[in-house]
């Protein structure tokens, strides 16, 4: 994955629940509606976080992958 393919990221590596999703809340924000936001974590629990944020919140879940203990997401910001 490069840098061209999102315009902004958030490590949230190291980090539990709810602190990755808080986290999120406030960095989604600095993304241009439109724009895409990559989000790396070390905590399961994401993987049922980040996809609920994304549908209650209007965000498009582009990608989510799991590699290495790490947790990989793309979001594309919703309007």
């Amino acid at each position: 994955m490069t840098a061209s393919e999102y315009d902004a990221e958030l490590d949230a590596r190291g980090l539990f629940c709810p602190e990755p999703v808080m986290m999120l809340h406030n960095r989604i924000n600095d993304v241009e509606p439109g724009g895409v936001l990559r989000v790396v974590a070390t905590d399961p629990s994401t993987t049922r976080d980040i996809p609920r944020f994304c549908q209650f919140l209007g965000h498009e879940l582009l990608s989510q992958n799991e590699s290495d203990e790490l947790f990989i997401y793309l979001i594309r910001r919703g309007q």
